[in-house]
This record gives C-alpha cells, structure tokens and sequence, in this order.
C-alpha cells in the first residue's frame, strides 16, 4: 500500500488550477483544492484499494480531494461514531460532504441514527450531511422496509423553510429520492410535498414544486408502476 505522502504527492501531480475557479462558480470550496475531478479520483481509489489507516492520514491532510479520496478508500466497518463526528464537523464544501455521506457514511451502522440527528443540529453541512444521509439510503439501502423510510418525512417538513441553498437542496433531494424508491413511498412523498407547499415559506413552496414535479412526471410513475414492491 501507497504511503499518505506517496498518495499526496500523486495528487499534487494531478492538480489541475484552471479547474478551480470553475469548481468555485458551483459552489465548490476552493480553499485547498486542487481541481481534480471527481472521474480521477474514483479510478484512483480503485487502483490503491480499502486501507482505513490510509484514509484517516489522507483526512488529517486537509486538501480537498484527499478527503474524498480517503471517502472511496475507508472501510465502512471499521469506522466508528467518533469518526462520523469527527468528519462531519469538518465538512467545508457540499462535494465533501455528499461525496463522503454517500460513498461511506450510509454503509456505517450508525447511517440512520445521524441522518435524523444531524438534521436537528444547525451547521449548514451537518444538516446537509443529515439529508443527503436519507437520500442516500434510499438510493443505496435495498433490503430495507419501505416502513423504515417513513420517519424521514416529518423531519423533511419540519426543515422546509431552511433557506440556506446546502441545506435547502438537501431537504430536496431527500423527499425526491425516497420518493423515487417505490411505489408506496412515492404516494408518501406526493402527500408530503402537497403538505409542504401550503407552509407559508419561500423555500418549502420551492421544494414542494420542485419534488412534484419529478415525483409526479411520467418517467417516475411508469418505472416505479413496473418495480417490483420491496
């Protein structure tokens, strides 16, 4: 296995900074970025393989991509709460914290449990990291009940008229994509998005508009009608 300065030094090597500024017009942080894209990365984290030792060094770096790279390379079973904590409260830019919620944390045991619990804090990225917990498992969790998705929807209400873009889109993505699950969930998700756009907020009525319209297109109706119910 590669050593944390070997694996640093070859993404120095791959830093592209015309890349930056562009990453930053999407909202990116560009504070210690190295603009590598995200198709370089994952290739990389297959060819060096799991090594959780590897990933906390590459975390304590502090550089953008070697804390998505440490993401790819950690092993979900041997991360622990004190990890998840850790990691969260570092989570500076919305690529981080979605790349690492979705790629690790949602295979952690401890996935349901911070998705509604991080929801409750007020950081915007350990909200975020909350919500994009809950569409993760959705899209990740296949052996799971429908029922288990269904607590997520009053918490999905409760922060609709958050403003803040992160959280905002997260609360979103969330309701689109345990509606998108199946059938049985996508009627639950229709009901709560027509409950959220009578709550008198911008941000809930941009949510609700935005969900329906996907969770009640044809294209979704018509995959989820031919899905097998879980």
């Amino acid at each position: 296995m590669p050593t944390v300065q070997e694996v640093l030094q070859r993404l120095q090597a791959l830093a592209n900074p015309e890349n930056v500024a562009g990453m930053e017009r999407f909202g990116i942080n560009p504070q210690g970025t190295l603009g590598i894209s995200i198709y370089v990365l994952r290739p990389l984290a297959k060819e060096i393989g799991i090594d959780h030792k590897l990933a906390l060094e590459l975390w304590q770096s502090g550089i953008h991509e070697a804390r998505i790279l440490a993401a790819f390379l950690d092993d979900a079973a041997l991360v622990d709460e004190a990890q998840l904590e850790a990691w969260v409260r570092d989570f500076d830019s919305w690529d981080v914290c979605d790349q690492v919620c979705s790629s690790l944390f949602d295979r952690t045991p401890y996935a349901w449990d911070k998705a509604v619990t991080w929801s409750e804090r007020d950081e915007e990225f350990v909200k975020r990291a909350g919500f994009v917990l809950m569409a993760a498992l959705a899209a990740h969790a296949k052996k799971t009940s429908d029922e288990r998705f269904e607590v997520f929807f009053e918490i999905i209400l409760r922060e609709a008229c958050d403003e803040r873009n992160f959280v905002k889109k997260a609360v979103n993505w969330a309701l689109r994509g345990i509606g998108k699950r199946s059938q049985y969930l996508n009627r639950l998700a229709i009901e709560a998005a027509q409950r959220m756009a009578e709550i008198p907020c911008r941000a809930a009525r941009w949510n609700a508009k935005d969900a329906l319209r996907e969770l009640q297109s044809e294209k979704i109706q018509k995959r989820l009608s031919s899905k097998r119910p879980n």
